[in-house]
């Protein structure tokens, strides 16, 4: 074929691709919007339906829902990761870093979809051996568990293993923002990384009302915070 030919090839099949990309974004950007109002349980004909596409779109481009739960869950567990190394790095007081953490994560709507190998809690039983199942998966934690107290355990169903390492990181960095707090006597001796975890799931309720949401949001937030945080005795 002549330069002339394939000069109109290139012209017929670039559109293609900038409309396959275009379809992605609005793919990826209705999925966080159903499985953040509805959670992941969501099918996928509601996200197909959000973005505006057949849903034969949104298989051709994940073969599967499971893979694209977890594109989802990886871009957000990587995005709360972001905020708090920012947090650590940018706030020298331990409470600051970790209410500006909170406040962060909460208000990007992210908690809404934590991946749920992370969200997973469970009620520890008193054992007489000492630390509960979760140690290894939470080394932060060192409190002797007792009974009734929320415990982070693994998903009944792992994930693979780069799944496996964004949660590991973002429970290692979290951790350090919960050490911190707690050393500096400003944060509950009770307060576990999952009770953080929690904190941003729950803290950022999904309502019809955008400003009704943001206001929900920030008065929910700064009553769990006076919660976190520790009094004099």
């Amino acid at each position: 074929m002549n330069a002339a030919g394939n000069g109109r090839e290139s012209a017929r099949t670039a559109p293609l691709r900038v409309d396959a990309q275009r379809n992605l974004e609005h793919v990826l950007r209705a999925a966080r919007e159903v499985f953040g109002e509805l959670g992941y349980g969501a099918p996928m004909e509601d996200v197909a339906r959000r973005a505006r596409v057949g849903v034969g779109t949104v298989y051709r481009r994940f073969p599967s829902k499971d893979v694209l739960v977890r594109r989802i869950a990886e871009e957000e567990t990587s995005r709360l990761t972001d905020q708090a190394r920012a947090a650590l790095g940018q706030e020298d007081e331990p409470w600051s870093a970790l209410s500006r953490f909170l406040r962060t994560s909460v208000a990007s709507g992210a908690g809404r979809l934590l991946p749920p190998q992370v969200l997973r809690v469970g009620v520890a039983e008193e054992h007489p051996d000492g630390p509960g199942f979760d140690e290894a998966r939470v080394p932060q934690q060192r409190m002797q568990p007792g009974a009734g107290e929320l415990r982070l355990v693994p998903g009944e169903t792992p994930g693979p293993a780069e799944d496996d390492a964004g949660a590991s990181a973002l429970l290692e960095v979290v951790g350090q923002l919960v050490d911190r707090a707690r050393a500096a006597g400003e944060l509950r001796a009770d307060v576990s990384v999952a009770d953080v975890l929690l904190v941003i799931a729950t803290a950022a309720p999904s309502l019809p009302d955008a400003a009704q949401q943001a206001a929900a949001s920030a008065r929910l937030l700064d009553i769990l915070l006076e919660g976190l945080r520790s009094r004099p005795s």
